[in-house]
């Protein structure tokens, strides 16, 4: 792809989009980043870029200028029927996205993974076990490093693990992973989206220019993905924590299984497994399946799995106070994340203090009910949908509005008893209160650690 004298809009001035602008400059493009913020609200790192030979534009773009573009670099958050790129579009101009972009100067062999749910989790643990089984190996994508700060260091012998959301698979074009994984696909991000088929197509894209010399990793026991197993052009392993397959990877009482060409091998056990909840073991099944196609040894993933420990903000244990666990689980931003949550927590009926809110997707809160009849003792709400979650589920667990985040942490320890587990899993987006996830995950951990010192101070006195 020649970049030399193009002339180039990015759109969003976040971490892809300055990425973009940057990688692009270096290798001679005219670059202009845009972002509809005023500039006083970009990063340093964004208003850096201007001694970089990059143009920097906030509020509306000019037609002239969109006249002039030849290449339009799209950044996630910004939905594909924005106007800079139709008008770019319709005018025989090419628009593609960050990941994209990427490929087009990648080299070696990529791992795609993407679902609704897991993807973090299972993005690390790839990586881990393809780093522990000695295969050079890097990481990026939705976890935190763009994808294209990682086309200078991949190598021709080597792999890329890129975790993928269905906005960057969007604007994919030639993008073709030589192993594609899908997690799940669960009713998320309805609010850009105007039909959950819509959804499912965007994450389907991760396989559509897959052949028969590349791997399709599917869940056999999510309705979307099963269906989806016989008309791909991969060859395609599943895997399922909900029935023994003929081939694939399984669970079998407490042992994961792969089994191929009629013969089969106890990869692990959940006993070896530090992860909770049976989710975490679809994603250990799908992560294994990686390690074996990406050529790690069963030996060397098992003692990757004994080992690996809960991602950050990923049903992560904190602390434990007067006999109360608390787990930040701030990364559930889907009523389908936090059921899984639940489910992995729940082992007992009512020991859960369950925080949730926050910016609502449009998603009925509904298909929680049950659980949160079942498991949980006290549900607090914080943040813009806290009422209308409260209108929903109420009736199903006794129910108090926190003012904030640290306030939900002082509620949750008084309505809480000896043994039971407080679990901020929102079910919603952070942006109504914090800049993302992971703000609001350290949040959380930052006021349950002086909630312990708090009372170990009492405690003292």
């Amino acid at each position: 792809m020649e970049l030399r004298e193009k002339k180039t809009l990015v759109l969003g001035a976040g971490k892809s989009g300055v990425a973009s602008a940057r990688f692009l400059a270096a290798r001679g493009a005219i670059v202009a980043l845009h972002d509809k913020k005023p500039q006083a609200e970009w990063s340093d790192e964004a208003l850096q870029l201007k001694h970089e030979k990059v143009g920097l534009i906030d509020g509306n773009l000019p037609s002239w200028l969109l006249d002039q573009i030849e290449l339009v670099v799209i950044s996630p958050g910004i939905p594909t029927n924005s106007i800079p790129a139709k008008y770019v579009d319709r005018k025989d101009g090419e628009v593609i996205g960050e990941v994209e972009l990427a490929y087009r100067f990648m080299k070696g062999r990529i791992v795609g993974i993407t679902g609704s749910n897991g993807k973090t989790t299972t993005t690390s643990l790839v990586g881990r076990i393809l780093k522990d089984a000695g295969i050079d190996t890097q990481i990026g994508g939705n976890i935190g490093t763009p994808l294209i700060e990682l086309a200078e260091s991949s190598t021709g012998d080597g792999w890329t693990v890129a975790e993928l959301s269905s906005f960057q698979l969007e604007t994919i074009k030639e993008f073709r992973p030589n192993v594609g994984i899908c997690l799940n696909v669960t009713p998320n991000h309805l609010d850009r989206y105007d039909f959950f088929s819509d959804y499912a197509a965007a994450k389907r894209r991760l396989f559509m220019n897959q052949t028969a010399e590349d791997l399709a990793i599917l869940n056999a026991d999510d309705e979307v993905t099963a269906d989806w197993a016989t008309n791909l052009k991969a060859n395609v392993v599943l895997f399922s924590t909900a029935k023994i397959l003929d081939e694939g990877l399984f669970l079998r009482g407490r042992d994961l299984v792969c089994r191929a060409n009629g013969k089969e091998k106890v990869l692990t056990t959940r006993d070896e497994m530090t992860l909770r909840g049976v989710h975490n073991v679809q994603n250990i099944l799908a992560g294994l399946a990686a390690g074996l196609a990406c050529g790690a040894s069963p030996e060397s993933m098992r003692e990757t799995i004994h080992n690996f420990k809960a991602v950050e903000h990923r049903l992560e244990f904190v602390s434990e106070i007067d006999g109360v666990k608390f787990y930040n689980d701030s990364k559930a931003t889907s009523v389908d994340a936090t059921l899984k949550a639940l489910e992995a927590l729940g082992e007992e009926p009512g020991k859960i203090i369950l925080i949730l809110g926050g910016l609502g997707k449009n998603a009925p809160y509904e298909p929680l009910a049950n659980l949160i009849k079942d498991k949980v003792r006290h549900l607090i709400t914080i943040g813009a949908d806290a009422e209308n979650i409260e209108y929903q589920l109420k009736e199903y667990a006794e129910t108090s509005r926190a003012v904030d985040l640290g306030d939900a942490v002082r509620i949750s320890l008084n309505a809480a008893r000896d043994g039971d587990f407080v679990l901020l899993a929102p079910a919603c987006a952070s942006f109504d209160m914090f800049k993302s996830f992971e703000e609001r995950g350290r949040v959380f951990k930052s006021e349950v650690e002086n909630l312990k010192n708090s009372a170990k101070l009492k405690t003292a006195q």
